[in-house]
């Protein structure tokens, strides 16, 4: 454009324009990229630039695709494979986290790993560095990859995170296999966990949700864009809702409503009236105190005193020449040091040694060398000394022993193999041992189902524990001993009408304590008797009509977070196409200006 003296310049019109058509292959801006321009000057003017990429913003790209370069002229765009990429991503973080969440719930059940293996230390200190691994290299990448996006920065990732993240989802999915496999009562056990963890799983399920409206209004608005940049000669713009938005706000508002809703599928035992709340449930040492002492030893049993158990819980097995001793496994070689007395006998049956040989084993040192506990503290000078010094205790010194301390003793009884000279007669060799014993039968607690009527008939005032639910039986149990995972299926109120008690097994985790505290359990059998003894009061506790209150209040700030980020992110493209649609002079005569400098050169 020219101007003429004493004149305003006069911009050239739209009718006065060459007649312009753009083709592929011609290096011409489209009506599309005119229109950015026009929209947002300074953004496409910082994006040209050499310098558009700030040091923070091109550390984290370099962080996040391992490319240490400088920012290039041409900005790099996001392919639609690298976006496939992003929510692999993104999966492999979500199921990186539920694993994590197993693997906090499965601490609760670590007794049973022990027992598959000799030394558990390695192999815990192991597995929590599998876990680390796989966290470290989900949340990491994925954490860049929400900080580029935030910048405007393309995403490219390195070809060794892809590979790592293919090789984590193959872990993940053979540990599910495995965990269903070989433990699988551990997913009735993540069932009940979540009547401790749902109420605050469904607050971070309401901050992740209306975090992510963000990243939803910001596609939902470059939807918009899109669209109006296919029509920049239009005065009345795009449709403000079309078929991808629609979709897009319908995907979105269902989960998010889906959220809210949740609350009304979330039952917990702890959301309860204070004055409701049960007695503390009594403590049953799981083989005594197995982080304080070698398990079933007689330093166990004085441990479990010490901690304030009611209850020392066993395993009885017959000797070959018919002594009832302290056994569970059924190979002495994880609990005694019977590889160095009889290396020839390492996979000979507990039950096939005799007691004189029993009584050559030490049945402590193992615990001192081979933790069975990563978590458990360390033991004193005297402890130590104490400890590596245990021998394998006979059922008669049990007896005696935790009759002096005021103990109660509950014991299964493992049968001998086939060829045992007590084969058919370990029950009323077990029964002879406790009344020549000569302690209160009243203190022994009889687990075994075997001949159970023979054994109330001979001891009458002893205490008949039954370990499975809902067996047709003559005789009516007043004493339950069932796995925690049983909690579900139990009428706890309905049991204590009918003055039956209820003891859970095996319980070590404050979060699993408190449920079974606020569900009425009499008492739970523990590897961890130490830390639930202190326990005052369950982890938490909330009345109903405060849950409500927390519930509604959440979600209604929600609410208003995520309209306010879809009304701040729709600001700048209201604003401009409102500048476009009432300056239609202005807009021509930028684009034309523009098609003209593009045909001088």
């Amino acid at each position: 454009m020219t101007s003429i003296a004493g004149q305003q310049p006069r911009p050239l019109l739209l009718h006065q324009a060459p007649q312009i058509h753009w083709e592929e292959g011609w290096d011409l801006p489209s009506p599309g990229s005119l229109m950015a321009e026009y929209l947002f000057p300074q953004a496409l003017t910082m994006a040209k630039s050499p310098n558009c990429c700030s040091v923070w913003a091109r550390s984290i790209h370099c962080l996040y695709s391992c490319h240490w370069r400088k920012c290039p002229k041409d900005r790099m765009k996001t392919s639609q494979c690298e976006y496939m990429w992003f929510g692999l991503l993104f999966f492999t973080v979500l199921l990186s986290l539920g694993w994590l969440y197993i693997g906090l719930i499965l601490l609760n059940d670590l007794h049973n790993f022990n027992e598959c293996v000799m030394d558990p230390l390695p192999q815990q200190t192991l597995a929590h560095r599998f876990w680390h691994l796989i966290t470290s290299n989900t949340l990491y990448p994925q954490l860049l990859a929400v900080l580029l996006w935030f910048c405007g920065q393309p995403l490219h990732l390195h070809s060794v995170h892809k590979v790592l993240l293919l090789l984590i989802v193959l872990l993940v999915l053979a540990g599910l296999v495995v965990l269903d496999v070989q433990w699988q009562e551990e997913w009735l056990s993540l069932r009940l966990s979540l009547w401790a963890t749902a109420p605050f799983l469904h607050i971070g399920a309401v901050a992740f949700i209306t975090i992510l409206a963000w990243p939803v209004a910001d596609n939902f608005y470059h939807i918009h864009k899109r669209e109006l940049a296919r029509c920049p000669f239009s005065t009345a713009g795009p449709p403000l809702l079309t078929g991808h938005k629609i979709v897009l706000l319908f995907v979105y508002f269902t989960i998010v409503l889906a959220i809210y809703l949740a609350p009304l599928c979330i039952s917990s035992t702890c959301i309860m009236e204070r004055r409701d709340l049960s007695p503390k449930p009594r403590l049953v040492g799981h083989r005594g105190a197995p982080m304080l002492a070698p398990e079933n030893t007689l330093m166990s049993l004085r441990k479990t005193a010490e901690c304030g158990a009611n209850v020392f819980e066993t395993d009885v097995m017959i000797s070959s020449d018919g002594i009832p001793f302290l056994m569970h496994d059924e190979h002495l070689s994880r609990t005694t040091d019977v590889a160095s007395v009889f290396p020839t006998r390492i996979t000979a049956h507990s039950s096939d040694f005799s007691w004189a040989e029993l009584k050559r084993l030490n049945a402590g040192a193992w615990f001192l060398e081979r933790p069975p506990f990563w978590e458990a503290t360390q033991l004193s000078g005297l402890d130590r000394k104490e400890a590596e010094n245990q021998t394998v205790p006979t059922l008669e010194e049990l007896l005696k022993e935790a009759a002096v301390l005021n103990l109660s003793i509950m014991f299964d009884l493992r049968r001998p193999p086939r060829n045992h000279t007590y084969y058919d007669t370990y029950v009323n060799l077990t029964l002879e041992t406790v009344l020549n014993s000569r302690v209160p039968q009243a203190m022994v607690l009889w687990l075994p189902d075997e001949d159970r009527a023979n054994v109330q008939q001979r001891a009458p005032r002893m205490h008949q524990i039954y370990g499975q639910l809902g067996v047709n039986r003559t005789e009516r149990p007043l004493f339950l001993n069932l796995p925690y995972q049983d909690l579900p299926q139990l009428d706890i109120k309905a049991l204590h009408e009918d003055n039956v008690s209820v003891n859970l097994f095996v319980v070590n985790k404050p979060w699993l304590f408190s449920i079974l505290w606020c569900a009425g359990v009499d008492s739970v059998t523990t590897n961890d008797c130490q830390l639930l003894q202190q326990m005052r009061y369950p982890v938490w506790l909330i009345p109903p009509k405060t849950y409500l209150m927390i519930w509604l209040l959440i979600d209604c700030v929600s609410t208003l977070l995520i309209l306010g980020l879809f009304l701040l992110r729709g600001i700048p493209i209201t604003h401009s196409c409102h500048v476009l649609l009432t300056s239609p002079g202005l807009e021509t005569a930028v684009l034309l200006t523009r098609i003209n400098n593009f045909i001088m050169e």
